[in-house]
């Protein structure tokens, strides 16, 4: 592999879904001077790190799959074995472990105007690049709480991104910190094998039933097979994509086809009134990311289990374990933190530095915001995977991901093409483009269903979902549009 010092055409960081999707796109238009920059020791992304008990998609598994790379799956909703093994397939049937660097933490990008290229800081050395892709997806950087006293408890603790397979839970006191969607899945993988479990919950979710079914033999072997593979992925695309207009539209169909549902599911899991009024959200079902399962409420109405609301948080630790607000202290063994990630602000995780000295921190001051989600005036050749106003919340993450791919594969050509050093999104282009975002967001349940969720920035804005409809995405990805762009010749201005 070329030495540190050598000016690749595209670094990409991480290699997840994000960072393979980019770089089989950049194999099939023949470039192959790239490399990929992983800071874990392995490759492949959240479906790699995050093996906590219970772990398991929340959309149908032929979607939420690279659309050039089909998989003999098992069931609808694949479990994280099943992840990790396509995965490291798509990884070994296009060798980008060549393409990888691993245990390379990058901690900052630093855009250098006369050269023209981004100097790629990380714990492994300095890279030069022509462009850079930042894959590390939203969903990377763990959200760590701050509790008063959390420093002197001697129990086992860690979050559910990085799940101590070493330590044995079994017939241990445990507390797990929130009740969102990584949470839903680890509470009922473990109940039954704890002395008890806390859970500690601040706001209730939504939760609908998990349609979930095993394949057959015969059915698997042609999912395996492109034709059929993409003949499924369009059936359950176009069933997924009308929630859409519950979300953005109808506060009616909401009620109808959803909310009136998830109210049957908890009445018919959860027979006890009190515990039932916990679990009962006072927001517009969709605010937050609804949880879909038929284990959660079975596993919280168990002895086993406590709930504690937001009227018997954590007041404090201790040594052995915590007080609650309401006074009472629990000795835990160990505490579980399903506290989420920085999936808005701080999102990336590292330092960047764009053109004329302007850092990303201080272009984001306001809230986290770009073109297409993808990129930004002041920050040439940088494009974001899943960056703002990219994710959604009927559909597969995969399909948007897949779309910013084809914008982006659009304007690296355009570069080469004009025979250009740089590019970068025009001022008025991406204040258009975000303008329009938040005109439109101001319908969606995200912004007016009354809840606070990690789909909002500091801000109070909705900065990580798109407004509409995925379809409506991916033509405004593929439509590229040259005035919006500002290219520019030699490496001086």
């Amino acid at each position: 592999m070329a030495t540190a010092q050598h000016t690749y055409n595209v670094i990409i960081i991480g290699t997840g879904f994000g960072g393979q999707s980019a770089a089989l796109q950049l194999l099939r238009q023949g470039m192959t001077d790239f490399v990929m920059l992983e800071r874990r020791a392995f490759m492949g992304g959240t479906w790699c790190q995050n093996s906590y008990p219970g772990a398991q998609v929340d959309v149908q598994s032929p979607l939420y799959s690279l659309a050039s790379e089909p998989y003999p799956w098992s069931q609808m909703f694949a479990e994280q074995p099943e992840l990790e093994a396509y995965t490291k397939q798509v990884l070994a049937k296009h060798r980008l472990a060549d393409k990888t660097k691993l245990n390379t933490n990058v901690t900052e990008l630093r855009w250098l105007d006369e050269p023209q290229q981004w100097q790629v800081t990380t714990s492994q050395g300095v890279f030069f690049a022509k462009s850079v892709i930042s894959a590390q997806g939203p969903l990377s950087n763990p959200l760590m709480p701050d509790f008063a006293g959390q420093e002197n408890f001697r129990g086992k603790h860690f979050h559910t991104n990085a799940w101590d397979h070493s330590y044995d839970y079994a017939g241990k006191r445990v507390a797990i910190i929130g009740s969102g969607a990584s949470a839903a899945q680890v509470i009922p993988a473990i109940a039954k094998q704890v002395e008890h479990l806390h859970v500690f919950q601040r706001t209730p979710h939504w939760v609908m039933p998990r349609p979930d079914r095993k394949f057959a033999p015969w059915f698997r072997k042609l999912l395996g097979l492109k034709p059929f593979y993409q003949v499924v992925r369009k059936i359950i695309y176009w069933a997924l994509e009308w929630r859409v207009l519950a979300f953005k539209y109808s506060r009616t169909l909401l009620k109808i086809f959803a909310e009136r549902e998830a109210r049957g599911h908890l009445r018919k899991q959860i027979p006890d009134a009190e515990l039932r009024q916990k679990l009962t959200p006072d927001y517009t079902i969709g605010c937050k990311r609804i949880i879909v399962s038929n284990t959660l409420y079975p596993a919280l109405a168990s002895d086993k289990v406590t709930l504690h609301d937001r009227n018997d948080g954590i007041r404090e630790f201790t040594e052995h374990g915590l007080v609650t607000q309401q006074g009472h202290e629990l000795e835990l063994d160990l505490v579980i933190y399903s506290t989420g990630f920085k999936a808005t602000d701080g999102a990336l995780g590292f330092n960047v530095v764009g053109r004329n000295g302007q850092r990303l921190d201080d272009a984001w001051k306001d809230y986290p915001r770009a073109y297409l989600g993808t990129m930004m005036p002041g920050f040439p050749n940088l494009f974001l995977v899943t960056g703002p106003n990219t994710g959604i919340g009927h559909t597969s993450a995969i399909f948007v991901i897949e779309s910013q791919m084809i914008y982006i594969i659009r304007v690296l050509q355009e570069l080469a093409q004009r025979d250009a050093s740089s590019v970068e999104v025009t001022a008025a282009a991406e204040q258009r483009y975000t303008d329009k975002i938040h005109h439109e967001m101001a319908r969606t349940v995200w912004q007016t269903g009354g809840c606070h969720s990690w789909y909002q920035s500091n801000s109070g804005k909705v900065t990580a979902m798109f407004p509409g409809f995925s379809f409506v995405y991916r033509y405004l990805a593929w439509r590229f549009r040259p005035q919006d762009h500002h290219f520019k010749h030699g490496a001086s201005a």
